[in-house]
């Protein structure tokens, strides 16, 4: 290692240069054969899942994609409807391309009623299942259906069974910790968030612009 440090060293920024645009045509070369043999087209199911922040955030990035490309998104709330926040702001200037429905009356420990959640997550499922059955839907964000899950308010085996007979190239996301097993091996991507460092540990309150 140190051999090939006192080498490339000894190069000059041409030499540096010659070598690099090698290496890079190369690497393209590998990527573009890879990428040839990738020939399935068809709607994802995407659960964001684990404990660091981002979940949500992510599948509103992928919601904000989907817009610009002229899709029309159904985006349902199962525990944030009570909050203000700004991605909601941003989804009302698009009514012709989005349907945005608020259900949730927020977490569980706020309500402390376990019938009414159950309720509250029911009429949500029930508008999230119409919108992923529907072809007129491109794509169908469940921002934290985990959760509910997690607290078995709905049946699991109704939402892997409609997941399995959505239109072909429907895409669905799920957000929220604590992902179900059978939910992780029914979807097609999952990515789990890690929480490396978080500011709320330290006593910084959720901010605006960065939780809502």
């Amino acid at each position: 290692m140190a051999e090939k440090s006192q080498k490339l060293k000894s190069l000059t920024e041409d030499e540096l240069n010659a070598r690099h645009a090698d290496k890079m045509r190369k690497k393209k070369a590998a990527r573009d054969k890879i990428i040839a043999t990738k020939t399935i087209e068809k709607g994802l199911t995407i659960v964001h899942t684990g404990k660091g922040k981002g979940k949500s955030t992510a599948a509103f990035g992928m919601v904000f994609r989907a817009i610009g490309n002229g899709m029309k998104v159904g985006v349902v709330q199962f525990v944030k409807g009570k909050w203000g926040t700004g991605e909601r702001k941003v989804l009302e200037a698009f009514p012709d391309q989005v349907t945005l429905a608020t259900m949730g009356e927020g977490f569980t420990w706020e309500t402390q009623d376990r019938q009414r959640d159950i309720e509250a997550a029911t009429k949500a499922w029930e508008t999230a299942k119409a919108m992923i059955l529907d072809d007129n839907y491109d794509m169908v964000l469940c921002d934290e259906l985990n959760i509910v899950l997690r607290y078995d308010y709905l049946p699991l085996d109704d939402i892997i069974e409609t997941l399995k007979k959505k239109p072909e190239m429907k895409h669905v996301i799920i957000t929220g910790r604590n992902a179900k097993d059978e939910l992780i091996e029914c979807a097609d991507l999952v990515t789990e968030m890690e929480m490396v460092k978080h500011p709320f540990r330290s006593g910084v309150k959720a901010q605006v612009g960065i939780e809502f």
